[in-house]
């Protein structure tokens, strides 16, 4: 399970798109009336009201699964995951949609929420990213959630932004550093390829502490990579390359072969919620009938959370409103 978390200023943009996506259907929803979109957007907006000088008032959690975990989800299982994870994200007392989206293979779902909460006050964000991930880790673990086995089979092309330019420099960095001597020589390798490495050195002395990476408008930790690139994990596996025998043609090729099938099975790991703009056209809102949720007892905590405004989802202000229609499954 994976989780993405944004903040942001409009209702309008986020809801339009979390609504109106082809086969959306809305699970849950507390504080706003759920059958026009119009509606959806002018509760939300009424409520931050109460609280107009916070800007980015907008919440927006996206939950996914990997296409292995179908079995183990249905809409109820994943409204109660989603509430756990509001709850374990200290995300209370306020608004909060959730919208399933059936456009990929993979299942998972959308929360917006106020971050002006019911008594006006500001659920604050800071922190958010990291606390998102401890918990889609513990999600996962406790509730035995499909793993992929490392980084290699994460699908490249799904990627996005800053998601898009770490893995990039995932990749160029695991394969320069079998290249390579040296920690001098992988940051020449690197510079090639248009990355610069950073030393941090200890204060008054020429000892390396530490070691990041930038590519573009993007600057990593090492460890905020991956954990095996931090400078003292990353000097040590070159060490080791350099005791290793060389590979035989026959070993290069069986490896060239497997990372092929790699490759084309990327296709069926987990993806990262598309948030991209989607084709001009509307499609009637589907609610699942009232169910009481309460009941329930899956033993589960989750959490995700993301939000955009008209610009990043859009590009443009649309106004329009959207008729329900009941979900006669």
């Amino acid at each position: 399970m994976i989780g993405k978390v944004i903040t942001g200023k409009s209702f309008g943009g986020c809801i339009r798109y979390v609504v109106q996506k082809h086969d959306a259907v809305i699970l849950d929803a507390a504080g706003v009336r759920m059958h026009q979109v119009n509606q959806i957007i002018n509760d939300f907006d009424l409520q931050r009201k109460y609280n107009p000088n916070l800007g980015q008032a907008v919440g927006h959690i996206a939950l996914s699964w990997s296409i292995n975990d179908l079995a183990k989800l249905n809409d109820e299982v994943m409204v109660s995951m989603a509430k756990e994870y509001l709850q374990k994200m200290k995300i209370s007392d306020t608004q909060y949609l959730i919208v399933k989206h059936r456009d990929k293979d993979h299942p998972h779902i959308h929360i917006v929420y106020n971050r002006v909460d019911n008594d006006g006050k500001t659920i604050p964000d800071n922190f958010q990213k990291q606390r998102n991930v401890v918990v889609c880790k513990d999600m996962t673990m406790k509730n035995g959630f499909y793993i992929s086995p490392g980084k290699e089979q994460v699908n490249r092309k799904q990627l996005k932004g800053e998601d898009k330019t770490k893995y990039e420099l995932f990749d160029a960095i695991r394969s320069s550093s079998k290249k390579v001597k040296n920690i001098n020589e992988l940051k020449q390798l690197l510079a090639k390829q248009g990355i610069v490495t950073h030393l941090k050195l200890k204060s008054g002395s020429n000892e390396i502490q530490g070691i990041s990476f930038s590519k573009g408008d993007y600057k990593f930790k090492g460890s905020d990579i991956d954990r095996s690139l931090s400078y003292g994990k990353l000097s040590q596996f070159i060490e080791a390359q350099q005791a290793k025998p060389e590979k035989s043609l026959a070993d290069k090729i069986r490896e060239a072969v497997r990372n092929a099938e790699l490759e084309r099975n990327n296709s069926a790991e987990l993806q990262e919620p598309d948030f991209s703009e989607t084709e001009d056209q509307t499609y009637p809102l589907q609610i699942i009938p009232e169910t009481d949720f309460q009941t329930l007892d899956f033993g589960f905590n989750i959490e995700i959370a993301d939000d955009v405004d008209d610009e990043a989802i859009h590009g443009r202000n649309r106004h329009r409103q959207k008729q329900a229609r009941t979900n006669t499954r």
